[in-house]
């Protein structure tokens, strides 16, 4: 059975989601592109911080794999393509959100048969 709190890939998420709530400080963006980023980066975290308090639940992956793809996409959803900070810091987070997601779920999924197994 996978151990809570010890997972890189859920911490890495944690520190994404933190890094993009906490941009609009350092970056140049609108009201939109600021809230999005906040809410989309806190989503991430929250995520991050239920993958790695139960590993064995694979829905987290995917919740986050989603909050990877929306933060992605907000730019042009929300508008602020043109601004390039804040587009950047959400295409990179959301890109390094999925990826932080894909590598999870494979070992969430292990770890959930593994759960199932001890019943």
């Amino acid at each position: 059975m996978a151990k809570s709190w010890t997972r890189w890939q859920d911490w890495t998420e944690v520190v994404i989601g933190a890094l993009v709530a906490l941009s609009p400080i350092v970056v140049t963006t609108s009201t939109a592109a600021a809230w999005t980023m906040v809410v989309l980066g806190v989503l991430v975290v929250l995520d991050g911080l239920w993958s790695l308090a139960s590993p064995s639940l694979v829905a987290g992956e995917w919740v986050q794999i989603v909050l990877g793809v929306l933060l992605f996409v907000a730019p042009w959803v929300m508008g602020y393509t043109a601004m390039s900070g804040a587009s950047w810091v959400s295409w990179v987070g959301g890109v390094l959100t999925v990826l932080a997601g894909a590598v999870a779920l494979p070992v969430a999924t292990s770890a959930h048969r593994g759960l199932a197994g001890s019943h």
